[in-house]
C-alpha cells in the first residue's frame, strides 16, 4: 500500500509542477511520476529537509527540484540532445 501511495504523490508532484511551469509532461502519468520522483531527489539535494513530509517526499524541495528538473528537460528538447538519428 505504501508503494501505491509513493506512486501516487511522485505523480500529484510532476503534474503540479508540468502546470508551473505551463507545459505538459511528456509520457502522460508515467512521465509525472518520474517527473516527481528525479525533481524530489533534486530538490533534496539542492535544498535538503524543509517543508512537510506527505508519503516520503518533502514537498516543498521536491516541487522546486521537478520544475527544475523539466526546465533542464524542456531545454536539452529544444537544442535537439533527444533526436534520433
Amino acid at each position: 500500500m505504501y508503494l501505491i501511495w509513493i506512486l501516487i504523490v511522485g505523480g500529484i508532484i510532476g503534474w503540479l509542477s508540468g502546470n508551473l511551469i505551463g507545459r505538459d509532461v511528456p509520457g502522460g502519468v508515467l512521465g509525472n511520476i518520474i517527473a516527481g520522483f528525479v525533481g524530489s531527489w533534486l530538490g533534496y539535494e539542492l535544498l535538503g529537509p524543509r517543508g512537510p513530509v506527505v508519503g516520503g517526499f518533502h514537498i516543498i524541495p521536491a516541487i522546486v527540484g521537478s520544475v527544475i528538473a523539466l526546465l533542464i528537460f524542456y531545454a536539452l528538447a529544444r537544442a535537439g540532445a533527444f533526436r534520433r538519428r
